[in-house]
């Protein structure tokens, strides 16, 4: 499961989820209002969070579509590597 920063980050992103309800990790994003420039500023805002880079190959509407895979992706980029 994701960090609290990542839900308060991405909760920002989500106009049509109500504060009080909870965000699932299989709920379609762009059905809980995440636009094309939401994606962008999203990509952003996380990249800053959490001092990592998106690679070419992670931007794509599969990464955006649920919190789950979003997450897995940010998480990915936080594991460290083995040289």
């Amino acid at each position: 499961m994701w960090d609290d920063q990542f839900e308060q980050i991405l909760r920002t992103f989500l106009p049509f989820l109500p504060p009080q309800e909870p965000l699932t990790d299989d709920e379609e994003l762009k059905d809980l209002g995440l636009d094309s420039l939401g994606m962008v500023q999203l990509l952003g805002t996380l990249e800053d969070a959490y001092q990592v880079r998106f690679r070419d190959s992670a931007l794509t509407m599969g990464t955006f579509r649920s919190a789950g895979t979003l997450w897995e992706t940010v998480e990915g980029m936080l594991q460290p590597t083995t040289s």
